[in-house]
């Protein structure tokens, strides 16, 4: 089948994430008419307001942004339908599309989700599948509805989880996310939409930042994959001596005691089965560093309770 013209594109996306499929689309040869972003927030120690990275790349590629605080009013419906876009891609933009919005374009609103659908629908499934111990994850293109990510889906692609952190999660999932957009875009009627199965829905709900506080009472393994999902945000961390350490890596180690107590001279910590051993970790205004480095600079003795 003879693959689509170049198509005219609303990209509508907010985080780092995001910014690998913006840019394949404009590699593609597609014509990015407009670029949707959340608003800039204030940051760092000067408190700046400061564009997120999708926001930041599409005024370096010429491409002009928008950033409403809100899509519900009547003149953003008009504004949007005014571009004339063929499609609109949607890659963790962050805010609700209401179904003037879902209906404008031509061809509707595709959304690069990073699950396999139906499993972890919602604003957070990289760091759900890492938490639930899931062997895969993935990314489908799906076609939006007005359901929290309950649209069919045109493709999808997996991977293995396997020792994955967050992040390196994250960068694997928009890579593949941006390859199978424009692999969709090429060619739309080679890849129909298919309904998702109503069995094994699951939700991926907001991380909240308590979240990342080790609670020493799970089992090894899950403060482990907890290490892993919040690597590098908001980062899972513990309280020693007043001052918070962030847990960046660490390894499953056979060894047993009372949960939350240092075992030896190379931090093994026993957990509520198992142990870990931290391989690298952060105090608070310093860079990270590999365990042995750090207990040079900041000892936890055998016998600390956490």
């Amino acid at each position: 089948m003879k693959p689509s013209d170049p198509l005219t594109v609303i990209f509508m996306g907010t985080p780092g994430f995001s910014v690998p499929i913006l840019e394949a689309l404009v590699g593609a040869g597609h014509r990015v008419a407009a670029v949707y972003s959340q608003p800039p927030r204030r940051a760092g120690r000067g408190k700046a307001l400061t564009p997120g990275p999708v926001h930041a790349r599409a005024e370096a590629l010429g491409i002009p942004v928008r950033t409403p605080v809100s899509l519900r009013d009547a003149a953003e419906h008009q504004n949007f339908a005014a571009i004339g876009a063929d499609v609109a891609v949607v890659a963790a933009y962050g805010l609700i599309l209401p179904k003037t919005i879902l209906a404008a374009p031509r061809l509707g609103c595709l959304n690069v989700h990073a699950s396999l659908l139906p499993r972890w629908r919602g604003a957070a499934p990289i760091q759900r599948a890492i938490l639930a111990g899931d062997a895969q994850t993935g990314v489908c293109i799906m076609q939006m509805e007005a359901g929290l990510d309950t649209g069919p889906v045109l493709l999808r692609g997996t991977t293995a989880i396997d020792r994955k952190t967050g992040g390196a999660l994250a960068d694997e999932l928009s890579a593949m996310g941006a390859r199978l957009m424009t692999e969709v875009l090429a060619d739309l009627p080679a890849h129909p939409p298919v309904a998702q199965p109503p069995e094994g829905v699951t939700y991926a709900t907001k991380i909240d930042k308590a979240e990342a506080r080790i609670d020493w009472q799970q089992g090894a393994d899950m403060v482990e994959r907890q290490v892993r999902a919040f690597n590098p945000v908001p980062g899972a961390f513990f309280d020693v001596g007043g001052e918070r350490i962030k847990l960046l890596d660490t390894v499953i180690v056979p060894a047993h005691g009372l949960a939350g107590t240092v075992l030896d001279e190379q931090l093994t910590i026993a957990c509520g089965t198992g142990a870990i051993r931290p391989v690298m970790l952060q105090r608070a205004g310093r860079g990270a560093m590999p365990t042995a480095a750090f207990l040079r600079g900041f000892p936890i003795p055998p016998g600390t309770a956490l």
